[in-house]
């Protein structure tokens, strides 16, 4: 079984991660949705909200699916978490030429620490390109409406946030 590991903040899940999960169903049997913990970060949802969130919002696209992912926590390197769970793939999403340029050094480095294990890039949709969770929150707390960048459960939790 291939198992592919797609780390990432997810604080919130956007549809831009569900696209690029989506893809990652299509080149592996499992994947494993790996929630970076760190410590310097105050993020706006706890890992279990997070975790709930991805669930909820896979199952909201391709609820077939949903047994095909784990969601897991790390706060390691990459690599070293993506080991730890038998991955033998890399997922890591690409917007821009930007975005390429970075997880093109990444990916570099990722190699020469952990030769076994392949990153694959996947191109974000043309709806999802300029989405990323810092702008979802930016506009959600200041009280815009992005219910076009969020699956349904992650409006829902931001704007229960937003009344707290």
């Amino acid at each position: 079984m291939t198992t592919a590991f797609y780390p990432g903040s997810f604080d919130p899940i956007t549809n831009g991660h569900v696209d690029v999960l989506v893809q990652a169903l299509n080149v592996a049997e499992k994947v494993i949705v790996a929630i970076g913990i760190h410590p310097g970060k105050a993020p706006l949802f706890s890992f279990d909200e997070k975790a709930a969130l991805i669930r909820a919002s896979l199952a909201e696209v391709l609820p077939e699916k949903s047994a095909h992912i784990d969601v897991v926590s790390f706060d390691n390197l990459v690599v070293d978490a993506a080991r730890l769970h038998h991955a033998s793939l890399l997922i890591r999403g690409l917007r821009d030429g930007t975005d390429l340029d970075y997880e093109m050094q990444m990916a570099g480095m990722n190699r020469q620490m952990a030769p076994d294990i392949q990153t694959i890039f996947l191109p974000a949709g043309t709806a999802s390109r300029p989405i990323t969770a810092t702008l979802v929150r930016q506009i959600a707390a200041m009280g815009g409406d992005v219910s076009a960048f969020v699956p349904t459960a992650v409006l829902q939790a931001l704007k229960s946030k937003r009344k707290a």
